[in-house]
């Protein structure tokens, strides 16, 4: 089984700039993806950003474009989000999970492990 543990998240303050990140450990494998997902209360649990097990592509919300770069050190293990220009409706907890298909994209019934979250919040 594969363990995820989000860390990074906090209060701040709308443009302020946050980076996440995920520490995998356990029966990993090469191959997966890894991707973010957020989810607002009272929202649906959303997809954010995904990235291929090579790091070659990366996928990203229409709304965080611009904003949020997503990055892996397979070395670590480990799953980075930076966000920037950080908006009030960002705020949410922050997932990240494991797609053993390896493509990274928005479908959350592919993704297989899932970590507890980190809380975003964002003030205007």
């Amino acid at each position: 089984q594969v363990q995820l543990v989000e860390s990074g998240g906090g209060l701040v303050q709308a443009g302020d700039s946050l980076r996440l990140s995920c520490a995998a450990s356990g029966r990993t494998f090469s191959g997966y993806a890894m991707g973010w997902f957020r989810q607002a209360p009272g929202k649906e649990r959303e997809f954010v950003a995904g990235i291929t097990w090579s790091g070659g592509s990366t996928y990203y919300a229409d709304s965080v474009k611009g904003r949020f770069t997503i990055s892996r050190d397979k070395a670590k293990n480990t799953l980075y989000l930076r966000m920037n220009s950080l908006k009030p409706e960002d705020t949410a907890v922050y997932y990240c999970a494991t797609d053993p298909r390896g493509w990274g994209r928005a479908d959350a019934g592919s993704y297989d492990y899932w970590g507890q979250g980190t809380q975003v919040t964002v003030s205007g």
